[in-house]
């Protein structure tokens, strides 16, 4: 019976050929995977996420969530699942198939390290500026951050010199010089992304991995299933971080006033008609079979999530109300007050909030189940039910729609779109790498235009939605801050 996990998932880029790393057997009381979670945390690009906004800015308030307590909380959940499975999946009874916590945490917490400043804007913004030097897409910069960018060390030093490249202009950085089982839990989609934009499939972003990085993504599958494998490929670890990745900013939503429980229903239908279809392309391509879903559905939906504390207090006024002489007109007013009432107190009340928060995670964790892969258990699925997916996928959707394309949001997110362009633009003019720190600048000199333009977009995809404002100010002298700051 094939084993959860073998040597080759604990091999990094230096390891030897030998199986047995003398680096992992010097330290018997911890586990590769342990290793690879502390040389994460432990790392700038980690630190940076606090300074990346999530759903609001974080200059509006200390308690909203930014990438990095966001990135937190999937961690905390992916392990529960994790956890979970092993205690009642059949599928993972073994002590040889039982799935490793840590790795799950890791990816977890590692999954958003690719973000840039001003979310999906910035990221649309730096595609954009890289059509046809291999494009930008988050998941697969989280892959090149702990793969080649982070500086703990390269396969060669040459002369005792750690060196980024060799005389050959090899690169030879392994960023963290992770395991090749941690660095496959990140490896959402299997796919090259085009580095021409005439060779892509579809408009806008394209999932997938950067072409530069296809050598690696082939020493990944070889490592953990075989040298010859040519199928999809996407780990238990990975799955069950993209199912915990479905987590709810509705708390942050709540507390924001853009809108209360009772406001979810009076939205404009072209949001519940854009929920609608966004929810059916991920049914074609996740639950084939299943009818698509329409937008008095998603209304629904929304009403069984909230029936019980938005409408069982408002029901113990009206018994109060039917005892009263009043009239039915009346009645209905003073319940329909009531249950504004609650609405409110559900998006003001923090008890109720997180009461509501809590209760939504656990059923959500409970709709956890399992795809079993027929030949490689490394490859078997996490996934929601389907009553589960679509109660997810609702309140994510509905956020994405409501909140996050709202003009007070977008004016902000369109903002950052222009900032991280003017930026690229800058540092893209024939003098504009001076404008770079200096281990970017020794990157970009003498080397081909693609190499040159994917460190700039290196740069700006690991700057902060502060440093990214700081640095366009500095350029353009739209405000008093010091020139002389240095980088």
């Amino acid at each position: 019976m094939i084993p959860l996990y073998s040597a080759g998932d604990r091999k990094r880029l230096t390891s030897s050929e030998s199986l047995n790393d003398s680096e992992e057997l010097a330290e018997p009381y911890r586990s590769p995977w342990r290793r690879d979670y502390g040389r994460l945390i432990h790392c700038p690009s980690f630190r940076r996420l606090q300074g990346k906004t999530q759903v609001f800015p974080g200059y509006e308030s200390d308690f909203y969530r930014n990438r990095l307590t966001h990135s937190l909380e999937v961690a905390q959940i992916a392990k529960a699942i994790a956890i979970r499975l092993n205690a009642t999946s059949i599928h993972f009874r073994l002590k040889n198939r039982k799935i490793e916590p840590d790795i799950v945490e890791f990816a977890g917490l590692a999954h958003d390290l690719g973000h840039p400043p001003f979310g999906h804007n910035g990221e649309e913004a730096l595609d954009e500026c890289m059509h046809d030097y291999g494009g930008f897409e988050g998941n697969a910069q989280s892959l090149r951050i702990v793969s080649r960018l982070e500086k703990k060390t390269t396969l060669f030093p040459v002369e005792g010199e750690i060196v980024p490249f060799d005389s050959n202009g090899s690169d030879l950085r392994c960023g963290l010089d992770l395991t090749f089982r941690s660095l496959a839990a990140l490896l959402k989609y299997d796919e090259i992304i085009p580095e021409r934009f005439s060779d892509r499939k579809i408009t806008g972003v394209n999932k997938g991995f950067y072409k530069d990085d296809q050598q690696l993504v082939n020493k990944i599958k070889a490592n953990i299933i075989h040298p010859s494998f040519d199928q999809e490929f996407k780990t238990i670890e990975c799955s069950i971080m993209d199912v915990a990745y479905s987590t709810y900013d509705l708390e942050d939503i709540f507390k924001s006033g853009f809108l209360t429980p009772l406001e979810l229903f009076t939205l404009d239908s072209s949001i519940f008609t854009a929920v609608a279809d966004t929810i059916n392309e991920r049914i074609d391509k996740q639950y084939k079979g299943q009818e698509h879903i329409e937008d008095i559905q998603v209304q629904m939906i929304l009403y069984d999530s909230f029936l019980d504390i938005l409408f069982q207090d408002a029901e113990e006024d009206r018994q109060d109300l039917n005892d009263k002489a009043l009239p039915i007109s009346a009645k209905k007013m003073l319940f329909s007050t009531a249950v504004q009432s609650i609405s409110k107190k559900i998006a003001r009340d923090g008890y109720i909030r997180v009461g509501f928060t809590s209760s939504l995670i656990k059923s959500f964790l409970d709709g956890v189940e399992v795809v079993p892969h027929e030949k490689f258990p490394q490859l078997h699925k996490a996934r929601l039910n389907y009553p589960t997916f679509l109660c997810v996928e609702v309140f994510k959707n509905i956020t994405y729609h409501a909140i996050i394309k709202a003009p007070s949001l977008q004016v902000v997110q369109y903002r950052g779109k222009d900032i991280v362009k003017a930026i690229f633009k800058a540092l893209s003019e024939p003098e504009g790498i001076r404008l770079l720190p200096d281990d970017f600048q020794k990157l970009c000199r003498g080397t081909p235009e693609l190499i040159k333009y994917r460190t700039i977009c290196d740069f700006i995809a690991g700057m902060t939605d502060r440093y990214a404002l700081e640095f366009y100010s500095r350029l353009h002298g739209t405000s008093n801050l010091t020139l002389h700051k240095p980088f």
